[in-house]
């Protein structure tokens, strides 16, 4: 399917990234969050937009100031304490409890010239106990969706069910505005059937889609990109596109 671009006043050359953060964890997991580490990492050269996946509940109040962007977030996973204690039991042994106390959310990350407009969630999955939710940013001249969707390998067509959900979702928001779809949509491309007016899909199940804008070729981060001390950082490559 051939991706319809439209003309368009944007900033050419703007860098779109999404990665999940595996709530701060390296692969394999240790004990210590790199949490604060992988957030320098991913926004030192200074992208227009990070999109994050799994990220701790106590981490949302110092995205901001680990990156020097602005911040807007959808909980995807309530925590069993608040959230402030539930983060410092979680650090003692940060690799084994995750997200079980701390909660998780997705977040999309500003550049401070990006002014958001508007935030909207929608949750995507069929009611299951873990629920998933796309999130939208509306600026000016440009739509922005971050989605986590269900791990299930065994059954992808109910995670492309929730991808087209959360597809719907973005472009009834943007209208005629042109749009992006990132995140962990836990489904590979044979599994899920291309989108109209979207940019291909990715090599694995981390995507970033855009739509009415000329955009580059999704690329991978290699793994030496994301170490940090001898680890791994995270379970997931980041991944990216340019626009325009």
């Amino acid at each position: 399917m051939r991706m319809v671009v439209v003309e368009s006043d944007l900033p050419t050359g703007l860098l779109v990234r999404s990665w999940n953060v595996f709530h701060g964890n390296t692969s394999p997991p240790g004990r210590h969050s790199r949490l604060s580490a992988m957030i320098r990492l991913a926004s030192v050269d200074r992208p227009a937009v990070l999109c994050l996946q799994e990220v701790p509940l106590w981490a949302l109040p110092r995205l901001a100031r680990w990156s020097g962007m602005r911040a807007r977030w959808v909980v995807t996973k309530q925590p069993w304490l608040p959230a402030w204690l539930g983060g410092a039991i979680t650090r003692l042994n940060n690799g084994l409890l995750r997200s079980a106390i701390a909660g998780q959310a997705n977040a999309i990350l500003l550049a401070p010239a990006l002014a958001p407009l508007e935030h909207a969630t929608l949750r995507i999955d069929e009611r299951k106990s873990e629920p998933r939710w796309c999130h939208v940013v509306r600026l000016e001249k440009l739509v922005l969706a971050n989605l986590h969707a269900t791990n299930d390998f065994r059954h992808p067509e109910l995670v492309a069910a929730e991808i087209v959900r959360a597809e719907r979702f973005v472009s009834e928001l943007a209208g005629d505005l042109p749009c992006v779809l990132a995140g962990d949509f836990n489904v590979r491309a044979e599994h899920l059937r291309e989108l109209a007016g979207w940019s291909a899909l990715g090599p694995g199940i981390d995507h970033v889609l855009v739509r009415g804008l000329a955009a580059e070729p999704l690329a991978v981060w290699p793994e030496e990109r994301r170490r940090h001390n001898g680890r791994v950082l995270s379970d997931h490559p980041p991944v990216e596109t340019r626009l325009g």
